[in-house]
């Protein structure tokens, strides 16, 4: 249920509803919206008798919640929820975010000659690997706290926000210190032990969807999250299991718009995840933009032809280059 009150209501009467939730056994969470704020009643096993808030004073109605995802839902929030990250950039509601850089931080040198070429190019923050969970044991697993301080360089030397992936618990601590918005990946997307704490960080997290996710268990994730007090989270589509050869994964564009109508949370695409070659990046790029996404997750490597992960789906930075001046024609508005 959501507890809606009157645009005059008071920060005491906001108060006395969520103490009158909790002395139901139940958890309230206040959620600001443009005129009012709501409180959105959690935690109840089955439906809740809305007269036990509508005499209370500033209480302007209460409206049941149809979806098992109560704070990701439309139902709760109708107005999109726009996520204001560091240094002025903000994301959702026709801000639009392009987050580029290599899969995995390597050196110094490639972090720092690759973010200086996507700056230029028109991206706002530096998307890089420091730990990378990987299909096989053997393969490159990044560089892990010392990757996580070459991204500190970047952001320093550039200015670029930084995006990088938790994939544990410890590593959950480490990458909040030093990355302004936290990433869970695809393998993660159902950990939900690591949802609750990224949740209990304050720091933005881009949740992308899940291999197997339904669109569903991918808001629930995302519940888990919020839940914790959290609201700043930006979901992403980065493709699901694909039938055939043509692409590692099938980009499945048709969860913007759903998310749009279901959700008010930004969504975001990763086409490079979903095409795995270099070539479909940016046709699945500019329809993930024509789809009416928020923003973009791109991988750049100045050569990726010695990548130690996922050169083949990253792009040149000529190649990128294009690419955002492709995005400005088909979002005249630009971007932050």
């Amino acid at each position: 249920m959501l507890v809606v009150m009157d645009k005059n209501a008071t920060p005491a009467q906001v108060e006395a509803v969520v103490a009158k939730v909790e002395s139901l056994g139940f958890a309230a969470q206040p959620m600001p919206g443009g005129e009012r704020v709501a409180v959105a009643i959690l935690r109840n096993p089955g439906p809740v008798d809305p007269s036990l808030f509508l005499d209370m004073p500033g209480v302007l109605q209460a409206i049941p919640v149809t979806r098992p995802y109560k704070l990701v839902s439309r139902e709760v929030k109708r107005e999109d929820t726009i996520l204001h990250l560091a240094d002025g950039v903000e994301l959702g509601r026709g801000r639009f975010v392009v987050m580029a850089g290599p899969c995995a931080v390597e050196s110094e040198i490639q972090a720092l000659t690759i973010a200086a070429r996507v700056k230029a190019s028109g991206a706002q923050v530096f998307r890089g690997g420091a730990y990378k969970p990987r299909t096989s044991p053997y393969s490159y697993q990044g560089l892990g706290k010392a990757g996580l301080k070459i991204l500190q360089k970047v952001r320093q030397e550039t200015g670029l926000l930084i995006v990088t992936e938790a994939v544990d618990h410890d590593s959950l601590k480490l990458v909040a210190e030093y990355a302004d918005i936290i990433q869970i990946g695809a393998r993660n997307m159902q950990n939900f032990t690591l949802l609750r704490r990224a949740g209990q960080l304050g720091k933005p997290v881009l949740l992308k969807r899940g291999m197997y996710a339904t669109l569903e268990e991918w808001f629930m994730a995302a519940e888990y999250i919020m839940a914790e007090g959290n609201p700043q989270v930006v979901l992403c589509e980065r493709g699901v299991r694909a039938i055939g050869e043509h692409a590692r994964n099938l980009l499945d564009l048709a969860t913007v718009p759903a998310v749009r109508r279901e959700s008010h949370l930004p969504i975001m695409v990763d086409p490079s995840h979903a095409a795995g070659r270099r070539d479909l990046v940016s046709p699945l790029a500019r329809a993930a933009v024509a789809a009416g996404c928020d923003g973009l997750l791109i991988e750049v490597h100045h050569e990726p032809e010695k990548a130690m992960s996922d050169g083949a789906q990253s792009l040149y930075p000529d190649q990128f280059d294009q690419l955002m001046r492709d995005i400005q024609t088909l979002r005249p508005g630009g971007w932050n």
